[in-house]
């Protein structure tokens, strides 16, 4: 089997199913593609579904760009009980009756929106001293934890009846829906855990794109590299700038270009011949790079008669 993996480089829009660890299902995806690198960026838990994409090869230096981004959700949250992990995982720790209408419910979320602080929870891969805290907390160990910063930009009641709440949510990295479950419970005086959790979207990219395990295990090899998304996907938003192989070459050297651009300081997009090469830093008139696909800017460069120096070529 290990003779049979195979360099491949784009990113995978997949339907996280339910009971699966992000990294299970990396795994398990990646074993369909035979592919020899490959990275998910943000990780769900077990009892999550949804969006999750993949980034197969070259792809994975590129990811940071949706791991800062929005995201959301469609949760679905108990009211009346709290549990030990915040979501039906844990064990019930209280009960209380639930008496709340439409209107006291709209009042919780409307507090809840805009900028907030929220205490990461203990059950949760966070880490402290390079360990994530729920390894803490199986060992009977509580860490204390600083109030962190996140953003609701949306949320919205899209069911209600009894103690049955379903919500959806647009938010900021770093944000934990379990931890947004208990705070409306909070608020509404009688507790709450989540008990179901989809992950919708992803910067622009949405679940109505994402393929299944199911989906892809009855595709043959073609039909599943067809469903891989350019390199370039998760950088649309960063200005584009085409080079030709002189200039490429001179980047893959670690040289800077001077150019009149009319392009506040930032990453680029390069390209030589409409093909992606990677990200330069502009600052001022000064374009350096920043990340480079390393067979692409060896070729400009060999092109170029100005082959990269082997200590350039591992920095792209």
């Amino acid at each position: 089997m290990a003779g049979s993996w195979r360099p491949l480089n784009g990113v995978l829009l997949f339907d996280k199913p339910l009971e699966l660890s992000s990294n299970a299902a990396l795994q398990k995806v990646r074993r369909l593609f035979q592919a020899e690198k490959a990275g998910h960026t943000g990780t769900l838990d077990p009892l999550a579904t949804g969006l999750l994409p993949i980034c197969f090869g070259e792809a994975t230096k590129y990811s940071f760009g949706l791991l800062e981004a929005d995201k959301t959700y469609a949760a679905e949250i108990k009211l009346g009980q709290t549990t030990t992990t915040g979501d039906a995982e844990g064990d019930i720790i209280a009960t209380l009756p639930v008496a709340v209408d439409g209107t006291q419910v709209e009042a919780a979320l409307q507090k809840l929106r805009g900028e907030i602080k929220q205490l990461p929870p203990m059950y949760s891969a966070l880490k402290h001293q390079g360990k994530p805290l729920y390894e803490y907390i199986r060992k009977g160990e509580t860490i204390e934890r600083e109030l962190r910063t996140v953003v609701i930009h949306e949320l919205f009641n899209t069911y209600f009846s009894a103690d049955r709440l379903h919500i959806e949510v647009r938010c900021s990295k770093g944000t934990y829906v379990r931890t947004l479950a208990e705070d409306i419970g909070n608020l509404l005086g009688c507790g709450a855990h989540l008990t179901g959790l989809r992950r919708t979207r992803i910067a622009k990219f949405s679940l109505e794109n994402a393929y299944t395990l199911s989906q892809l295990e009855a595709m043959s090899s073609a039909e599943r590299d067809a469903c891989l998304l350019p390199l370039d996907c998760m950088l649309l938003d960063v200005p584009r700038l085409d080079l030709d192989s002189v200039q490429i070459g001179r980047l893959a050297q670690g040289q800077r270009l001077g150019m009149d651009l009319a392009y506040p300081d930032g990453k680029l997009r390069l390209y030589l011949d409409d093909e992606f090469v990677g990200l330069a830093d502009l600052l001022g008139r000064r374009v350096s790079p920043s990340r480079l696909i390393s067979s692409i800017a060896k070729k400009a460069a060999q092109r170029a008669g100005n082959p990269p120096s082997p200590e350039n070529e591992q920095d792209m």
